[in-house]
């Protein structure tokens, strides 16, 4: 009874332990059927799959590392030097990668990888690169790009010739255009009365700047065409993009910089249009003092002109330097630079230039003559044609210009000889000598220069022409005749005609202008008044020679 007991016992142990056991196994079995399944993310560059991506990696997901190893597999086949053999299995301490031409890694095999879908990580490493070497393989075989390549190479190079022969032709029509109908575009260019182009020359500039912007505008077609016909092959993708950095790094630069300078710029035109318009108000100030509709205690009208120049050039100097700190690069040390230098440079090159214009400022303020003046400095003679900040021109009655440095005009001594001819003067006193004998009473002398004087064109009949002695020399007297006249610019005509009437005068007063020198030795001798003057019944005297033994 006992052992039947203990029996009993055992037996029933055994079936509580099988029971627990199974409750056990059903308990793992429904675990791990809760436990969810993860979804694979298809790898297809082909259209066909070739495996699938069930983890993600960091912030990276599933879906994102199946797209981004679609294309990465896809750039091999795009790739028309593929070689199968650089396609290799790298492991590393965290994963086993498949890498092309070891540097573009196609994709990582991670644990989690493996474990999803219960397999180790080197299977599914060499697995997916079976997968993927086939794959490239085939694809290269039987469905290669690159005589796609040449195709699209071809047509782009058609089409782009096609265009530059369209827009050559384009270019060419508007040259002829414009050739035939000269006389209705080409009339010339005209400012303030200066004709700065002819027809003909309005035309040659027209038709050469058409000849640079048809050059420019097909060098810019063939040079936008290089990146398409780069971009076509794999291997030449990267000078596509460079010349593209070539062209649009420098013009992003120039209109960043255009942008960032846009505050300045408003600031420099806000100050120009101050200069400029507080310039205007002077200049109608400066306009009415010339015009003598204001007059101002000591300053005359005729400073009005020069002293707005100095005022203009004065304001502009304070402008520029106002503006000059908003200019782009003025902060630069080669801006600084070569400011020194021009600096340096006008400088030295131009004291010459800046003593002319120092002494052209002062001549303008002595005011010892105006345009129009008939003027002697030096040498010189001639009517006053031009003055400027570093010369005065002179233009004498030969009609020649004569160009004189302003600081020469300062330095030397200047005549003007039309200071005194105005309509409230008596005019400009000229004068010329003759020499007569002793023997001709100086009464006779006197009226017969007062009355050529007076036939003389060109001079003032009041006051009247004097006469004045001004030396007793040892054969002959100095006989001046003075003569006013009001046309100073006219004296070599006014002297000609007064020299021709003396001689008309004295003849018709039988008195001889000959050298007294001569005339003491000329017994027997014809006098020397023509013909026309002398009597019907003059002879000749005879030669006598008295001796005295």
């Amino acid at each position: 009874m006992k052992k039947k007991f203990i029996c009993f016992l055992v037996f029933l142990a055994i079936l509580l332990s099988s029971s627990l056991f199974a409750q056990k196994e059903n308990l793992k079995t429904s675990q791990i059927a809760v436990k969810p399944k993860l979804k694979g993310y298809p790898v297809n560059p082909f259209k066909d799959t070739l495996f699938y991506v069930y983890n993600k990696v960091g912030s990276f997901s599933a879906e994102n590392r199946a797209k981004a190893i679609t294309a990465k597999i896809h750039s091999l086949y795009e790739d028309d030097l593929f070689k199968a053999d650089s396609l290799k299995i790298i492991p590393s301490d965290i994963s086993q990668d498949i890498v092309y031409k070891g540097d573009l890694i196609l994709m990582s095999i991670l644990d989690a990888d493996a474990k999803s879908e219960n397999k180790t990580v080197s299977d599914i490493a060499k697995r997916n690169f079976n997968a993927i070497k086939k794959a490239v393989v085939y694809q290269n075989e039987n469905y290669s790009l690159l005589p796609k390549r040449l195709g699209y190479t071809a047509l782009l190079i058609l089409i782009l010739t096609i265009v530059l022969v369209l827009a050559s032709k384009v270019f060419n029509f508007i040259k002829s255009y414009f050739s035939k109908r000269r006389e209705k575009y080409f009339k010339g260019f005209t400012y303030n009365n200066i004709n700065v182009l002819t027809p003909d020359r309005q035309e040659f500039v027209a038709l050469r700047i058409i000849g640079i912007i048809k050059i420019i505008s097909l060098f810019i077609l063939a040079y936008l065409a290089l990146p398409l016909l780069f971009n076509i092959f794999p291997a030449t993708q990267a000078y596509a993009t460079t010349i593209l950095k070539w062209t649009l790094t420098p013009i992003k630069a120039a209109v960043m910089g255009f942008v960032d300078f846009l505050p300045n710029l408003f600031t420099i035109i806000v100050i120009i249009l101050i200069f400029r318009y507080t310039l205007k108000i002077i200049k109608f100030f400066v306009d009415e003092i010339n015009k003598e509709n204001i007059k101002v205690d000591g300053f005359y009208s005729d400073w009005a002109k020069p002293t707005f120049n100095i005022i203009r050039l004065l304001a502009y100097a304070f402008m520029l330097v106002i503006i000059f700190p908003y200019l782009p690069g003025s902060d630069s040390d080669i801006f600084k630079g070569v400011s020194v230098f021009v600096g340096i440079l006008f400088s030295l090159g131009s004291s010459n230039a800046i003593a002319n214009m120092v002494a052209g400022l002062v001549i303008t303020y002595m005011r010892p003559f105006k345009i129009g003046d008939f003027i002697k400095i030096g040498d010189v003679s001639g009517e006053v044609i031009e003055k400027t900040a570093l010369v005065t021109r002179i233009r004498t009655p030969k009609f020649e210009d004569i160009t004189i440095p302003n600081a020469t005009v300062l330095s030397s001594t200047s005549t003007n000889f039309s200071a005194n001819t105005k309509n409230s003067t008596d005019g400009l006193l000229i004068h010329t000598t003759v020499t007569i004998g002793y023997d001709v009473p100086w009464k006779d002398i006197h009226k017969a220069l007062i009355k050529a004087a007076l036939k003389t064109d060109l001079i003032e009949k009041t006051p009247i022409p004097f006469v004045l002695q001004t030396s007793l020399d040892d054969f002959y007297v100095s006989y001046q005749i003075n003569v006013y006249t009001k046309e100073p610019t006219r004296q070599p005509r006014i002297y000609s005609s007064l020299h021709q009437n003396i001689q008309d005068s004295f003849n018709e007063a039988g008195i001889e202008i000959m050298s007294p020198h001569y005339n003491a030795l000329r017994d027997g001798n014809t006098t020397t008044i023509p013909a026309d003057y002398l009597n019907k019944d003059y002879e000749s005297p005879s030669f006598n020679v008295a001796n005295k033994s």
